[in-house]
């Protein structure tokens, strides 16, 4: 890419009114007169676009066009990603279920913290914390 560098704001306006000139003679070129026109000296070309067009919309933008499919592929990793992270979550649990088999003392810890349950006789002491 070119970067331009202008010594002073008259050149940099004499650069955009040349850019414009040129932008203002493209424009006159497509107007749908002109388009019609140019169709009518030339159906075929006119029928070849068109059909050009047509296959274009339907390519990227029909039910198995390239659009839905780019969607599709963007569902589809977002599901990838959710499995593997309830598979890793699954294997945590698996985990703690066979450190809890047949162990009192970390099936008691666990009911405790978690569940927030006693022995018969003790009492609980709750502390609030500070705000």
């Amino acid at each position: 890419m070119e970067v331009l560098w202008y010594s002073n704001l008259r050149q940099l306006f004499l650069h955009f009114n040349e850019n414009m000139k040129i932008f203002r003679k493209i424009k006159k070129q497509f107007t749908l007169q002109n388009i019609y026109q140019k169709a009518k000296e030339n159906p075929l070309r006119a029928i070849v676009i068109g059909i050009l067009a047509i296959l274009f919309v339907v390519a990227f933008f029909s039910s198995n066009g390239i659009y839905a499919r780019l969607k599709l592929e963007s569902q589809k990793k977002e599901i990838q990603e959710k499995i593997r992270t309830a598979e890793e979550e699954q294997e945590k649990l698996k985990a703690a279920s066979k450190a809890l088999e047949g162990d009192d003392k970390a099936i008691e810890k666990v009911a405790r913290e978690k569940y927030g349950m006693v022995r018969e006789g003790e009492k609980v002491y709750k502390v609030k914390p500070k705000e």
